[in-house]
């Protein structure tokens, strides 16, 4: 599972992203659009740049081996949305540090991770060490997928790779190719309501101040006005008519609930935006094509 960084609004905080915007040096937000290659190669820095830092921070409550959707703490092992997975063949489009690939394969599935950053990857390789549960990964974006078609009976994604890719609609189809018939995909994605508040866990984050149908991405720069940073904001619409054109059918969207005894605030997500407002919505969706 990873995250998004900054977020749409860019309102970040010292202890969280300050070192990978240094080492990028990041030096504020363009209001332009960014094509396919340019968030590739941003992602890849800065996943690559806050690699360690995002670990270091969020590792606890990641686990080593546990499948965690979303900041609202929901489980796959309580949800199931991913159904009986033994003996599946599994992909996670943007694994970060593979935990939720290692849960599954302590379930009897057969789990492959990717992600495009390389420094996510070794955190991946590393807990693989730690927990004795050695999954296969791969360095790729999740719109250019390199596995042949039919490879795959499900395929997941906990906050990795499709709010980050300038054309979400080509990750849906990349994989569905490598989906065979009938498989599932299943993936968490920031609620996109959120992008219309300010990205704040406090009271300034329940204001809107922007519109929801604006799909301008947000987009960090250096001082050669490089992107660092980009993520992509697409409506629930864009999301349904996306995988209906991918030959997917939506059975199911999610939107957790924020726990009552959850107390920890992870970015713009808080208890107190978590009972006003969805932070994360989970596509559960069927190949009939």
């Amino acid at each position: 599972m990873t995250n998004p960084a900054p977020g749409p609004t860019g309102q970040t905080t010292e202890s969280q992203h300050s070192n990978a915007e240094r080492m990028l040096g990041t030096v504020g937000v363009a209001n332009r659009a960014a094509g396919a290659t340019e968030s590739r190669s941003a992602s890849r820095m800065w996943w690559d740049a806050d690699a360690d830092d995002y670990q270091t921070e969020h590792g606890s409550f990641l686990g080593d081996t546990e499948f965690v959707w979303c900041p609202e703490r929901l489980r796959e092992r309580e949800a199931r949305l991913l159904g009986d997975v033994d003996g599946s063949h599994v992909l996670e489009v943007g694994c970060g540090a593979a935990s939720c690939s290692r849960w599954l394969a302590t379930r009897g599935a057969r789990p492959v991770g990717l992600d495009i950053s390389g420094g996510m990857l070794g955190h991946a390789l590393a807990g693989n060490e730690r927990s004795g549960v050695h999954v296969p990964v791969v360095q790729a974006s999740a719109d250019m997928l390199p596995f042949a078609s039919d490879s795959f009976d499900i395929a997941c994604s906990a906050f990795g790779g499709v709010p980050f890719v300038a054309d979400s609609g080509a990750v849906m189809r990349e994989v569905a190719r490598t989906l065979r018939p009938g498989g599932w995909w299943v993936f968490a994605v920031t609620h996109p309501i959120r992008w219309v508040f300010p990205d704040d866990p406090g009271p300034e984050g329940l204001t809107a101040v922007g519109s929801y149908f604006d799909r301008s991405p947000y987009v960090e720069i250096n001082g050669t006005g490089k992107a660092t940073y980009v993520e992509h904001h697409r409506t629930l619409g864009d999301y349904v008519t996306q995988l209906d054109d991918a030959g997917f059918r939506l059975r199911g969207l999610v939107e957790p609930e924020w726990p009552d005894d959850l107390t920890e605030t992870w970015g713009q997500w808080s208890p107190l935006r978590g009972r006003t407002l969805p932070g994360t919505a989970i596509f559960r969706c069927e190949l009939v094509a």
